[in-house]
């Protein structure tokens, strides 16, 4: 049993903005960055719908003894009560200049709105790169429909994440995502799904990437990349960069969308982790044309991602779609592109998830996954 059944007040829109249980949200992202005494905390938003979290997490930070570096905004706004003397200390600095400034905080909330088009986040991008500090990326989006498009984040996405964020059992999820990295040590993972899509491949002694929402200091020190030290709230998903060289078979995919264009049909072809050869019915042009435009690292497989979190799987009531980046139930991503950040060999920035909801996930002799549906 992965959730909870106590119910929660759910969010509502009202003229455009969100409404969410700010106090609830917040206890729960400070439990689970489990702020030491002393720690030194820093906000990176956008200010918007989610600034009245703001003031709310400050105060739990500074109750749960964490040292409240303040938030600073992502636009140049200087909203009220935001701002410390560590913020604005930091206005004019360049991204590199930030990394170096950066290296006194110990974690840092992601809230929405921020990505690495900004240069605060980038800077900490940088900074868990050299295995110091710890993020909780605290995403309000992630919601795709089944060809892979990005959709918006109305009240029925929003109560799914509110309920994932609150109602997760996070012990449960890390115990099965530990065995699950267990039995793929030494074992050879084979994914298959009706289209046709029948690739296997090893993970050898690759860090396998537990989203479990564990943002503590003490998962924070045993993190092996970077990735590791980038905490997911919501929760739910493994991930690995499999042995380049033992990545062999075919990705068929549903209709999905390259370069804005329809494709159907494709299939393409790995041998020992590169693509081959590729085939599609319409759009093979676009395709072609999007791995071109990515350099070597477009026809690399990158990255094997399974989801966990049953409050996260693809609902089962009206129209389907996948909520939070895959990170639901028995949902797969088959990613292509560079896979340095999980500890691959693959370099290039380029980056291209895959969902499959339908897929069949088989270790060794085990399945664990049957056509989209989680089953050990």
């Amino acid at each position: 049993m992965l959730c909870a059944a106590a119910p929660i007040a759910l969010p509502n829109t009202v003229a455009g903005q969100t409404r969410l249980p700010w106090d609830a949200v917040a206890t729960k992202l400070v439990e689970r960055m489990a702020v030491s005494p002393g720690e030194r905390v820093l906000l990176v938003a956008m200010p918007g719908d989610f600034s009245p979290l703001v003031p709310v997490l400050r105060r739990k930070v500074a109750r749960a003894g964490g040292h409240d570096l303040g938030a600073i905004a992502v636009d140049g706004s200087h909203p009220a009560g935001w701002e410390t003397p560590f913020g604005r200390d930091s206005e004019g600095l360049t991204v590199q200049e930030m990394v170096e400034y950066f290296l006194e905080v110990d974690v840092a909330v992601m809230l929405p709105g921020t990505g690495t088009q900004h240069a605060p986040y980038a800077a900490m991008q940088a900074l868990l790169g050299t295995g110091r500090a710890r993020t909780i990326h605290f995403h309000w989006a992630g919601a795709y429909d089944l060809q892979g498009n990005l959709m918006p984040t109305d009240h029925a996405v929003s109560q799914t994440l509110l309920r994932a964020l609150l109602q997760t059992d996070y012990a449960a999820l890390a115990a099965r995502q530990r065995r699950f990295e267990a039995e793929m040590r030494g074992q050879v993972v084979r994914v298959t799904t009706p289209l046709g899509t029948d690739i296997t491949f090893q993970i050898g002694d690759r860090p396998v990437t537990k989203q479990d929402g564990d943002a503590s200091a003490r998962r924070g020190a045993a993190a092996s990349n970077l990735i590791d030290r980038e905490i997911e709230l919501p929760a739910g998903a493994v991930r690995v960069a499999p042995i380049e060289e033992s990545v062999d078979g075919r990705i068929a995919f549903p209709p999905t969308v390259w370069q804005g264009q329809r494709v159907e049909g494709l299939v393409l072809e790995f041998e020992r982790g590169r693509v081959v050869d590729m085939t599609a019915t319409t759009g093979l042009e676009a395709v072609e044309a999007e791995l071109e435009a990515a350099g070597s690292s477009g026809r690399a497989f990158r990255e094997f991602a399974l989801g966990f979190n049953p409050l996260l799987a693809i609902p089962s009531r009206g129209p389907p779609w996948i909520p939070y980046y895959g990170y639901g139930a028995g949902v797969v991503r088959l990613s292509l592109g560079d896979n340095t950040e999980l500890g691959g060999t693959v370099k290039g920035g380029y980056v291209r998830w895959n969902f499959f909801h339908d897929a069949t996930v088989t270790v060794g002799e085990e399945v664990w996954v049957s056509e989209g549906r989680l089953v050990r």
